[in-house]
């Protein structure tokens, strides 16, 4: 997640380290932060009541911010304060940067504005695709993105999750206030000029195009192109800049892959352009080539323009189509903002919250709006360009699919609360999987006599596939999905596609090493499957990076393998892919070191630093969520393995940064010593979010940093996403109501009183029925109805059999048989 390893370069945090005792300290951890200045005291302008409608508490409490500061790429989430609609193909932010992998277009630190982006970068260590950019201006035109940067402050921004503005010093004199909101496909911004010179507004279709993180003069220029239009008061162009084109696999290079824009203004062009390589060109109207952008100067007289820029991944014609479709001519700025805030609250409002401080609800409700971003939408009016074929269809895509990130609580934060979306998210990836090409394949690894020809599902989506991360976490996003009752989507071909994932390896299987961001090589998907993971159980540390990782999370994915196997009637498959997912992950278990170790071919161990992905031996060690009983028996029993969860927090190794740590903190209640995690958890949700621009420890990778703490802060989180089980925590707030949006499902109201001063469980009843130990299921949670903690401010024995022996002697045989249901139930009833 963060970027060690497969992002870059990782941040140090300090050590973790908390005990019972010190558990009610971590509250005066915000008093501590707004004294270190990490929490900023900024005050902005008030929002203006035409963008506040309609009324909502929970739109109100986002705060865009959160996770945008930190001058490195690991300082924080590297999220950005976007105006867009939940899922939305565009996101458009003011530009104070020209954003690469390692880079957002906005940065808090920063001190001027270059411009407002529409970015189609999903992630702060992903690369860019097709943007456009538009710069407001007054006097002489400036195309350099260094020469048109116009100065600004904090106290002069209103930033909202629909509607952003901001008062900018003109470079050659008086001030230009921008405004600025979208829909998913188009961006809308009004530009007030305020005792300037003549007004323009450039248009940006290409620039020079930074590759990779490591440095940023290691340069491509795109060729893209730009027409105007001063009859319709239109500038349009294309935009083929994809920063990520050179690791994409080579049997897919979406050569005709480019980013569309077409702009239209309220106001008659007094005079117009192109700039060609930094060059003005005063009158022409259309060009090609590097560097380029177009322009339109305005009446000296006119004091405001509104532009709208309709943005396609097809042509200019939808891109002019996607204008007039989603604001069409007459539409104002507020009613775009009302449109987008709308969408926002609509689902916000799902979730109301009694009890919870300031800081808690905002960093809650933007933890939120994070969730709801990713993936994001590729198609547009029911068609869609697919960059593994080169050609456009018809049906719904998405792209930004973090899969490595997102398959741990992300995703079923989305089922949970955008069920809608699911169905076309899954069929995206099926069709992903059917577009990339016929693979085939005649080794031995092909166990049943199914058909193997067939594509690839994605790993790391952007725009295409670019083999970022490691294994095929793909499957166990669809089989979650599927286990938990969403259709929509072609069951045949999602079996196809997961089973291929988990028996065809990748092309030069024994000798490409897919090293991080590896370039020239095809589809990584399952590297090693058959050196020697197929024939051994373990992924070979001299042939492939990341070896024991690999090991680890491919077990995983055939334990979601098998899950859809079961849930399909497939019988032989399921026991198959049951096995190998519970054998393979103890064969890199060293038993003299107590550790996950990567091996080589020879079965000889590779050392306790060597095959880890954005982690190291001690966070993997705890990752067999699909078999936890089993790994606490090789660490020596309960007891053993709670001490060993202890040495991992108090010894500093929990790194939360990074998404490998995320379910660590919830094993302590599945080796009976629930009033553990229920401590761990509020600690890191203390240290590791708040409401301040450092206010995420780590990138937020797509919703997964948000998800662990969204889901935390209700009370449980699903360790083990393909079990249809969530195991419970310590509820943060007194008093929570959810509507879940799936028809015919009840609501939910979570009663906690005391939780936030009192983190520990003393007892735990679902509508008036009493659960002895910390573990509910899908089902408990949509047939809603009252979930009601009882809190205390001391460790109880409920779920902690392991500390609490003598005082649970009654229910330690119920705790016993729920981890053992924790694994063996993974069919849950279909809705």
């Amino acid at each position: 997640m963060n970027g060690c390893c497969r992002r870059g370069a990782k941040c140090s945090r300090l050590p973790f380290q908390v005990e019972y005792r010190d558990v009610m300290s971590s509250y005066s951890i915000r008093a501590l932060l707004l004294l270190c200045g990490l929490i900023s005291l900024t005050t902005q302008k008030q929002v203006p009541d035409a963008f506040r409608r309609p009324p909502s508490e929970a739109v109100d409490n986002v705060n865009p911010l959160i996770g945008n500061g930190g001058d490195t790429p690991n300082g924080s989430g590297g999220m950005i304060p976007s105006t867009s609609p939940p899922f939305a193909m565009t996101r458009w932010v003011a530009q104070t940067s020209e954003n690469y992998v390692s880079v957002t277009p906005y940065n808090y630190t920063a001190t001027s504005i270059h411009g407002f982006q529409g970015t189609h970068q999903p992630a702060i260590w992903m690369g860019e695709s097709g943007q456009v950019v538009i710069s407001p201006g007054a006097g002489q035109v400036q195309p350099k993105f260094n020469d048109r940067g116009m100065s600004f402050t904090h106290e002069n921004e209103i930033i909202t999750a629909s509607y952003y503005s901001v008062n900018l010093n003109a470079i050659e004199g008086g001030q230009i206030l921008a405004e600025q909101s979208s829909t998913s496909r188009v961006g809308h911004l009004r530009f007030t000029f305020t005792d300037t010179r003549q007004p323009y507004v450039l248009v940006e279709a290409t620039r020079a195009s930074v590759l990779g993180s490591s440095d940023p003069h290691n340069l491509t220029f795109p060729h893209g192109s730009i027409s105007i239009n001063p009859d319709t008061r239109e500038i349009s162009g294309s935009n083929p800049e994809r920063q990520d084109f050179i690791i994409a696999p080579v049997s897919t290079p979406a050569k005709q892959w480019s980013g569309y824009f077409c702009a239209r203004f309220d106001q008659p062009f007094a005079s117009w352009g192109i700039s060609k390589n930094n060059t003005l060109l005063g009158g022409q109207t259309s060009g090609n080539g590097t560097l380029l952008s177009g322009y339109a100067t305005f009446s000296p007289e006119v004091v405001e323009v509104s532009v709208r820029i309709g943005v396609s991944f097809i042509s200019v014609e939808q891109a002019r189509k996607n204008l007039d479709m989603e604001i069409p001519d007459g539409n104002t700025l507020e009613d775009t903002a009302t449109m987008t805030r709308s969408a926002w609250a609509e689902k916000l409002e799902l979730i109301k919250i009694k009890g919870a401080s300031e800081d808690q609800l905002q960093t809650f409700y933007t933890a939120f709006f994070h969730t709801l971003q990713y993936p994001y939408e590729q198609s547009e009016d029911g068609q869609y360009y697919s960059g593994y074929d080169d050609a456009v269809h018809e049906g719904v895509s998405y792209t930004g699919y973090s899969n490595w990130d997102t398959y741990r609580a992300e995703w079923a934060w989305l089922i949970l609360f955008a069920p809608d979306r699911i169905p076309g998210m899954v069929q995206s990836m099926l069709q992903d999987y059917k577009e990339v090409g016929d693979i085939t394949t005649c080794s031995k690894e092909v166990i049943f006599s199914h058909n193997t020809q067939g594509g690839r599902l994605p790993m790391w989506k952007n725009i295409i596939e670019t083999n970022i991360m490691v294994a095929t976490h793909a499957d166990s996003l669809i089989a979650e999905a599927v286990l938990k009752g969403m259709t929509g989507f072609d069951l045949e071909t999602a079996w196809e596609a997961v089973y291929n994932d988990a028996t065809v390896p990748p092309v030069n299987d024994t000798t490409t090493v897919y090293f991080d961001r590896e370039e020239n090589v095809d589809y990584e998907v399952r590297a090693g499957l058959t050196s020697v993971y197929e024939e051994k159980g373990w992924v070979a540390d001299d042939i492939h990076s990341e070896s024991a990782s690999r090991t680890l999370d491919y077990s995983y994915d055939d334990f979601a393998v098998s899950v859809l196997a079961g849930l399909l009637n497939k019988s032989e498959e399921e026991q198959f892919f049951r096995t190998r997912s519970l054998q393979n992950p103890f064969t890199i278990f060293n038993s003299l070191t107590g550790f996950m170790e990567a091996r080589n071919a020879s079965g000889a161990w590779a050392g306790p630093d060597n095959g880890w992905t954005e982690g190291d031996k001690w966070a993997y060690t705890f990752d067999v969520v699909h078999d936890t009983p089993e790994l606490i028996a090789h660490i020596g029993g309960n007891a053993t393995f709670v001490d060993f969860l202890d040495e991992h927090f108090d010894g500093g190794h929990n790194d939360h940064t990074n998404e490998p740590s995320h379910h660590i903190p919830y094993l302590y209640s599945l080796a009976g010593a629930a009033s553990k995690s229920q401590s761990r958890i509020r600690q890191i949700a203390e240290s590791d979010y708040n409401a301040s621009v450092n206010g995420l420890s780590g990138n937020e990778d797509c919703g997964q940093m948000s998800a662990w703490y969204l889901f935390s802060a209700l009370g449980f989180y699903p360790v083990n996403p393909v079990s249809g089980l969530y195991v419970v925590g310590s509820p943060f707030f007194d008093q929570v109501e959810i509507q879940f949006p799936l028809a015919n499902v009840t609501s939910l109201k979570i009663i906690s009183k005391g939780a936030p001063s009192k983190p520990f469980v003393n007892s735990f009843t679902i509508n008036g029925e009493d659960i002895p130990s910390p573990i509910i299921s899908h089902n408990q949670l949509l047939d809603g109805g009252r979930f009601e903690f009882i809190m205390s401010s001391r460790p109880q024995a409920w779920g902690s059999s392991t500390l609490f022996p003598k005082d649970n002697t009654d229910v330690i045989s119920k705790q016993e048989k729920s981890a053992q249901y924790y694994v063996a139930q993974t069919h849950l009833e279909l809705r």
